[in-house]
């Protein structure tokens, strides 16, 4: 169990996976794989070998609900199962995995048929970092015979922007490139902003890849609509009782491996983008006001809760 748990989780810490959505689908995958694996004899055993494998999870990434609510859904179909067999709960946690992934797709194939109407032909549309979701949308906008142009950052320090250039130019679409400090000379071009989301606050902030934040201002300086793709399940419930999301703090070797000593590097993975800069939050409900995120969590996903 360990090993299969604890070598998926130095993946995500290490950013061999990247990406919010990937990060829940390896972390669920592993969890199918320790529940056909166990070893443990009875129903308590198995219930504290899924605790085990959440706490590791949650220490190997902070800004990640979305990995945390999929392990939470299959912890709870566990410890509500009407069985104390551990090759019952097995099954169990492996059909609950598997139900998740296929619901998170379904989620997806939603979202994106939802935010492709909103890409009118002829647009230029402007991305940040990385989002399997944002890069389905475009590829359904696409799909559906819309011609629109691209403009992505690069995203330092990892350059997750390279990925969503290299997608963008697999699907046909002419992509510009452009460093992050250039997103203000280009905006006054772009007909809207359309970016991912890591985490989502019960105030409807948007927790995304660093400089979003900015980004998003930029946009709301130049009256360009600001949209967030995301799934609901990147909703962190903590929030509602206070909480405030953890941003993530990466090392300062990511940003500049050789720095003079002494030198403070901060490296902070995440900002947070105040929901009066986004327009609207593009997700398997609709596209709705990110303030009403907490009812609509309630409506469709009160388990989360």
């Amino acid at each position: 169990m360990a090993e299969t748990i604890r070598s998926t989780a130095e993946k995500i810490h290490k950013l061999q996976v990247q990406g919010a959505r990937n990060i829940a689908i390896a972390a669920v995958k592993a969890i199918q794989r320790m529940a056909e694996q166990t070893k443990a004899k009875n129903k308590a055993a198995f219930l504290a070998e899924l605790k085990e494998a959440q706490s590791i999870f949650s220490a190997s990434r902070e800004t990640e609900p979305l990995m945390r609510n999929a392990i939470h859904w299959i912890i709870t179909q566990a410890q509500t199962a009407n069985t104390e067999k551990v090759d019952k709960l097995s099954q169990v946690v492996v059909s609950s995995a598997s139900q998740f992934l296929k619901d998170l797709e379904t989620s997806r194939e939603q979202t994106a048929e939802i935010g492709a109407k909103r890409i009118l032909d002829g647009s230029v549309v402007f991305t940040h970092c990385h989002s399997s979701t944002v890069t389905r949308l475009l590829a359904k906008a696409k799909a559906d015979g819309k011609n629109f142009k691209v403009i992505c950052t690069e995203t330092r320090p990892a350059f997750q922007g390279r990925i969503t250039a290299r997608e963008m130019l697999e699907l046909g679409v002419e992509t510009t490139f452009i460093v992050d400090s250039a997103a203000r000379t280009f905006m006054g071009n772009v007909d809207v902003v359309i970016v991912g989301a890591d985490g989502i606050t019960s105030e409807g902030n948007v927790v995304n890849k660093i400089g979003s934040s900015a980004i998003a201002v930029l946009a709301h300086e130049a009256r360009v609509p600001f949209y967030v793709v995301s799934e609901l399940l990147k909703f962190d419930p903590a929030t509602v009782s206070g909480e405030c999301e953890k941003i993530e703090q990466r090392s300062p070797a990511e940003v500049w491996s050789e720095a003079p000593a002494k030198l403070l590097v901060r490296n902070p993975a995440f900002d947070v983008t105040p929901n009066r800069y986004i327009h609207g939050l593009i997700c398997e409900e609709g596209i709705i006001a990110p303030q009403s995120i907490v009812q609509v969590m309630q409506r469709r996903y009160l388990w989360v809760f």
